[in-house]
This record gives C-alpha cells, sequence and structure tokens, in this order.
C-alpha cells in the first residue's frame, strides 16, 4: 500500500514537473516570436515614405523611434517623446548632449551605431561620444536611460517640434506643451538626477532647451507622462505606470505586453526569414489604433471637450488604408478592442456630426476616397463584433454617404459635384484641356472620378446590408441602386473602367496605363486604371459579366500580371510613384491591389491564386531594410502579409467568407478569443510545393477555395496536401460568393 501511494505521489510530482516544464516551453515559444520581430524591415521607403522602428506597447499613445532620413541614415537628430498620429506631427524633441554650448549644441546630430531595436526597448550608442541610450516604453510614459562616458558638462536636449515651451518645474523635474494642429500634448518628467540651469534658443520656428546635469553624473534615467489633457494628468499617468526608477520591472512588462499578442499566432516550418518577415508584418498590425483614454478621462478633438469615461477611446485609424486587411485581421483576433474601435468612431460621429474617415488625434483628416466606415462597421458587425450602437452607426454612415461631399480629401456638405453623382450616378470627369470650375475640388488631388465612383458603389452595397441590420429596411433599395453606379464608368467595349464627362461621353484620348496626371488623380486614386479594373469587390460576378464572362476576365487577369509598362520605369514612376512593387501592371505597393491575386478563387482557377500569392510573398517581402515595397501605412499593408502568409485573405469586407491561397509555414494556429483555435497544416509544403492538391476542414473534404468566419471561429484544422504541380480541378466550381443581391 505505502509503495502504491508513493508511486502515486511520483506520478504527482512528475504531472506537476511535466506541467511546469510545459509552461516554460509556452513561455519560451512566446519568447521566441518576440525574438523574430525586426522593427527595422522596410525602414527605407523605396520612392515615398519610410516604415519608422517604433518602440511602443501595442495600441499604446507613447511611440517613439529615433528621428533620422531612414534606416540608411546614420545620424540621430532626436528621439519624439510620442508621435501625435502615424506620419502626423512628432511631439518633443530628446537628446542628450555633452560638452559646452555653443551653436553646435543646438543643432547637432548625433552618429548612431550599435542600435538594437525591439518592439519592447530600444537600445544605441552614440559614436561621437559614446554615450549609451536606451529606451522602454509604457502605455502613456516612457523611460529614457542615458550613460555618459566622456567626464564633461551633460545635458538634456528638448526641442519643441511644432509650438509651445519647455519649462523646470524642480530640481528634478520638468514639463512641456505643445500646440499642434488646433490641440495641444503635454509632458512631465522625472530625473534621477539633479538639474540645474536651463539654456533656451528660438531659431527657425523651433525651442530648444538645454538643461544641465548638475554633478557631471555619468548615468541618467528620464521617465516622464504624455496626455492630451493637461500637464498635471500627464504626471499622473507617469505616475500610475512607472512609480519607481526599476527599469527591470517596466522591462518585464513591455516584453510581457508584446508576448501576449505575437503568441496569439504560431507556426511551424518555412525559414527564419519567413518568420522575421511574418512576426513584425505582426508587430506593425499592433501600432495602430491608439487608445487615449487616460485612465477615466479623454481628450476628443471632435467637440474639444473632456470626456469621463470606463471605456478606451481610440484614435489613428485611416480606413482607406486599413478597412481592406489591417481592421479585418484584428476583428479575428482582438474582436472585442475591435468593438472598442467602432463605439469610438460612433462617439466621435456625435461630438462632430460626421462620421471620420481618418480619424487622427487632433480630428478626421479626410485623405483618400470612399465611405469606408461602412466597410469597416458591416465586416465587424457580420463577424460577430458588437459593443457599438448599430442604429446610431449607420446614421452617420448614411449622413456621409448622402449629405457629405464624396470629393477626394475634404470634409463637409455635398457639392454639385455630389447633386450629379447623386443623379447621374457617376463623378464626371473633366474633359481634355478643361479646366476646373468647382472650388471645393482638392488642387492637387483632382476629382479622381472613376475611383471615386468605384469605392463609394462598394460602400453604398455595404450601407444597403447595413439598412438590413439596423432595422433600416426601406432604405436598402437605394443603396442597391447606388452600388450599381460602377457599371456607369466600365467601358464594355475597351474592357475597361474609364472616365466619363459631363455630357455621358466618354474621355478621348485616354490611356488605362498612364492617363490622369500625377498619380492618375485625374480619373483614379495614385493608381491606374490596370488596377482598379478589378475594384468592384461586391459584385465580382457583375464586373466577369461586363469583361465578357468568365474566361475573358480570367484572360484580362492574367494580363494584369503580364502587360508591358509602357515607357521607362523612371517615367513611369514620377507619374506614378506609389505605383511600387510591379509585376507587369500589378501593383503590389499599394492598397487597392491586395485583394487581387485573390480574384482567380472567383474565376475557377485558384491555383493561380496559389502561384501568385507565392511570388508576391517571396519577391516583395523580404526580412531586410528594403522588405516592404511601398508605403507601410501603419499596419495596412502588414496585414495583408499575415493573411497572406497564413493562407488565406478577406476579399471583401462585408462578407465574412476567406479565400485560401497558399500558406508560408507546414503549421499555422491562431488563438481566438472564444477560446477555441483555428489551424492550418500545409502538409508537404516547401518552396516547390506551393499547390493545393486537396483540402479537408475537420476532417471532411473541401473542395471549394474559400471557407466562412462561422468556420473559422467555430475553430478547427484546415489540412491542404501540397505539391509541385497545379491542381486545376480543386476550387473550380462552388466559387466564393459575391453579386448585388447576395445578402451575406
Amino acid at each position: 500500500m505505502l509503495k502504491t501511494v508513493k508511486i502515486g505521489k511520483l506520478k504527482c510530482v512528475a504531472a506537476l514537473a511535466l506541467s511546469l516544464l510545459a509552461g516554460q516551453g509556452l513561455a519560451q515559444q512566446q519568447a521566441s516570436n518576440l525574438s523574430y520581430v525586426d522593427p527595422t524591415i522596410g525602414s527605407v521607403g523605396l520612392i515615398l515614405e519610410p516604415t519608422r522602428p517604433a518602440v511602443h506597447l501595442p495600441n499604446s499613445m507613447v511611440r517613439v523611434f529615433p528621428a533620422r532620413a531612414d534606416q540608411l541614415d546614420d545620424q540621430i537628430a532626436y528621439f519624439p517623446l510620442t508621435i501625435s498620429s502615424h506620419r502626423q506631427n512628432w511631439l518633443f524633441g530628446l537628446m542628450p548632449y555633452s560638452g559646452p554650448i555653443n551653436e553646435q549644441a543646438w543643432g547637432k546630430k548625433f552618429t548612431s551605431d550599435n542600435e538594437q531595436i525591439r518592439p519592447d526597448s530600444y537600445t544605441g550608442l552614440l559614436e561621437d561620444n559614446g554615450t549609451k541610450i536606451s529606451f522602454i516604453p509604457g502605455a502613456k510614459a516612457g523611460f529614457f536611460e542615458f550613460a555618459f562616458a566622456d567626464k564633461v558638462d551633460h545635458y538634456l536636449r528638448l526641442t519643441i517640434l511644432n509650438n509651445g515651451e519647455i519649462n523646470l518645474e524642480n530640481q528634478h523635474a520638468l514639463s512641456g506643451i505643445e500646440e499642434f494642429q488646433g490641440m495641444k500634448a503635454y509632458f512631465y518628467a522625472e530625473t534621477n538626477v539633479t538639474l540645474g540651469d536651463v539654456s533656451y534658443q528660438n531659431q527657425q520656428g523651433k525651442k530648444r532647451a538645454l538643461i544641465k546635469i548638475e554633478g557631471q553624473a555619468q548615468k541618467v534615467a528620464f521617465k516622464y507622462g504624455i496626455s492630451f489633457i493637461s500637464k498635471a494628468q500627464a504626471k499622473e499617468n507617469l505616475n500610475r505606470e512607472i512609480a519607481d526608477w526599476d527599469r527591470a520591472k517596466l522591462q518585464s512588462k513591455a516584453t510581457a505586453a508584446w508576448n501576449k499578442v505575437l503568441s496569439q499566432v504560431n507556426v511551424k516550418g518555412g525559414t527564419t526569414a519567413q518568420k522575421r518577415v511574418f512576426y513584425t508584418s505582426l508587430y506593425r498590425s499592433y501600432e495602430r489604433m491608439v487608445d487615449i483614454n487616460e485612465y477615466g478621462k479623454y481628450y476628443s478633438a471632435y467637440d474639444h471637450q473632456v470626456h469621463r469615461s470606463d471605456r478606451p477611446f481610440f484614435v489613428d485609424n485611416w480606413l482607406w488604408d486599413t478597412y481592406i486587411a489591417l481592421e479585418p485581421l484584428q476583428t479575428i483576433l482582438n474582436p472585442k478592442m475591435e468593438g472598442d474601435k467602432l463605439n469610438s468612431y460612433v462617439q466621435m460621429y456625435e461630438q462632430s456630426g460626421w462620421m471620420p474617415s481618418f480619424a487622427l488625434v487632433f480630428g478626421d483628416n479626410p485623405c483618400m476616397t470612399g465611405n469606408h466606415a461602412a466597410a469597416w462597421f458591416l465586416d465587424s458587425y457580420q463577424k460577430g463584433v458588437r459593443g457599438f450602437d448599430l442604429q446610431k452607426a449607420y446614421e452617420g454612415i448614411k449622413k456621409n454617404s448622402l449629405e457629405a461631399t464624396l470629393l477626394p480629401w475634404k470634409n463637409g456638405k455635398a457639392t454639385v459635384l455630389d447633386t450629379f453623382y447623386a443623379e447621374k450616378g457617376y463623378m464626371p470627369a473633366l474633359k481634355p484641356g478643361e479646366k476646373e470650375t468647382v472650388a471645393a475640388v482638392h488642387g492637387f488631388e483632382k476629382r479622381q472620378s472613376v475611383s471615386v465612383t468605384l469605392e463609394n458603389s462598394f460602400d453604398d452595397w455595404c450601407l444597403a446590408q447595413l439598412a438590413s441590420k439596423s432595422g433600416n429596411e426601406a432604405d436598402r433599395a437605394l443603396f442597391l441602386k447606388r452600388a450599381a453606379n460602377y457599371k456607369n464608368v466600365f467601358r464594355e467595349d475597351k474592357g475597361f473602367v474609364w472616365p466619363k464627362d459631363s455630357d455621358g461621353n466618354w474621355i478621348e484620348p485616354f490611356d488605362p496605363k498612364f492617363s490622369g496626371g500625377q498619380g492618375g488623380r485625374e480619373y483614379f486614386t495614385e493608381n491606374n486604371a490596370y488596377t482598379y479594373n478589378w475594384d468592384v469587390k461586391h459584385d465580382l460576378d457583375g464586373l466577369f459579366q461586363l469583361m465578357g464572362g468568365r474566361a475573358k476576365a480570367e484572360e484580362k487577369l492574367d494580363d494584369l500580371f503580364r502587360a508591358s509598362l509602357g515607357r521607362s520605369k523612371y517615367n513611369l514612376w514620377y507619374t506614378f510613384p506609389d505605383a511600387t512593387g510591379l509585376v507587369g501592371q500589378f501593383v503590389m505597393g499599394n492598397e487597392p491591389s491586395f485583394h487581387i491575386p485573390y480574384l482567380y478563387n472567383y474565376l475557377g482557377a485558384p491555383w493561380k491564386t496559389q502561384k501568385r500569392i507565392r511570388m508576391l510573398m517571396d519577391t516583395w517581402y523580404t526580412d531586410n531594410l528594403f522588405g516592404i515595397p511601398g508605403d507601410e501605412d501603419g499596419g495596412g499593408m502588414t496585414a495583408f502579409v499575415v493573411f497572406s502568409m497564413m493562407g488565406f485573405f478577406p476579399v471583401t469586407p462585408g462578407v465574412p467568407v476567406y479565400s485560401i491561397g497558399s500558406p508560408t509555414f507546414n503549421e499555422m494556429s491562431i488563438r481566438l478569443d472564444n477560446g477555441k483555435t483555428f489551424t492550418v497544416l500545409a502538409k508537404n509544403n516547401s518552396a516547390s510545393n506551393k499547390y493545393i492538391q486537396s483540402a479537408t476542414l475537420n476532417g471532411k473534404v473541401l473542395n471549394r477555395s474559400w471557407f466562412t468566419h462561422q468556420e473559422l471561429t467555430n475553430g478547427g484544422v484546415l489540412t491542404l496536401q501540397m505539391g509541385s504541380l497545379p491542381n486545376k480541378t480543386w476550387g473550380s466550381t462552388n466559387l466564393p460568393p459575391s453579386a448585388l443581391n447576395y445578402n451575406p
């Protein structure tokens, strides 16, 4: 009996040991996902903006990086204590300085070396003087440490990057205020050393302060809080998040925050480089939106008031860039947070009277085209996201469609061009040589007449569905009619979308590859007719019919990837600088192209989707400074990478269906919010074995190239048998749904 008891105890001890080892294994796995992240990937813009290697917590206010031209630039001007919004105003530049106060002291850039940049920390060396710099982020606070090498006078150099002031609070604290875009930002900082005299300079519109560090201290800690409410709130944010000087504890919290989100998706197989691309892309999918609720209250630029609320208030969303991939990805990973984001948009509508398009911290920034809040709200609602007032959301989106101007880069009431659109069903283009007569048209962005028609057709289709969901069924017919407006700018005899003048005549001459001026803006948004030919996400069946049927449409899609530029590359990029990552006329480096490789699934030729996706991932998304083929747009592009490497993509936001591509990894698992797990197994997967031979979903044969969101959230296993030659019959029938009359 005693032996039995002892054996039982041994079994318990062994089980406990195995459990502990399993827990350690999970922790190691989580840490390893973070170790793959390299924020410098893609940080040299091919033509336009570089991607910044931001150090921050997921979806948090404080975002810090070294301010330089791009990652090839070895000199740092300063570190912003945060940025207002992605690629918008940087706030409060901080830099350590050693030596005498002279002209060089105020504007000197410092040559950097030995940088280590991770999502949860930064370390680097200034080779000019041997100063070591480290940074760790909080949500609304941050912690710098400077280790000086020279025994000379040391200073903290703070720069007001917009308009404002720096103040010494006492011998161990300082504060600042910046005014930008009609609002204010504040910081409150403390140091572990004594601060002395302050010298100020105001030059070329920038105010700088040099704050002396007494006693030639060799190691200086600088912790600070940020607020959009007040200096007192910035101090409270600091005290709540970094109450002491324990750098290791703060580092542990930051690492844990990233381990939590990066371990939600786990992969096996693939190369180290592919894992680096994947997890860096996943990290970038957490830069935006950001929660600016500061422990029970937030400042809203939408009514210029401070509101008390226990819910997050999210800002910083460029819907034109993010509705296609980033928000659908977060809808899978964090549906409750997605509900809070949508609720924030509803609050912005209630506060300002308009549903935002680019909801930045300083207000709606009406960039690009479309009313894509319709697509985002519908997509999220169809996938089970709640936590917002659907009726109020519908009211705001409907108002944007029927009462606001549809003109690019404009907010406000409708114009005569919008009246024309409502009556004729398309945005008219100017005749060749005709000068603009409508003052509301943006001088540089122009009318973008075809893409405005196409994108609002899709958004109105989404409104038709929202009308039904919100109990406004009487509106459905109106918006379905408007959803068909895309047909008014498709020229069947040419097989292309085509601009049309106010008299109803097709614009001539017109080159689908090159017309429209800078960025094609007379007719399109940053891309040409070859790209926008496929921007009918809500009615692909109708589009294929206009093209002459599926066979003809497939030929046109093939041609997209093969058509010549028709001119030199420098000539093309001078006019279309956003058209990067070219494969024929296909543009990998811009958001309107993301869904296009998956359209072969809708044409009954999914093997071509598999072929194209593998090629595009391998060619354009690499693990080096040049590894992003266009403007990454704060997760807009890298969320597409996450989806495509996982093996599927949401072609039509609002239709809860995912098109299957060709997964990069042998195994990919998503831990879902409901406690279940969805896994994609790609058996016999390799660089050459990119084609799906057969598939099962939870053990049952799957002969279609798509699955539903409900099938994903139910958990289970999608098993794909891969091979080196295409199976041209798999997925050739039972095609994914896309039609005007389809009701998701």
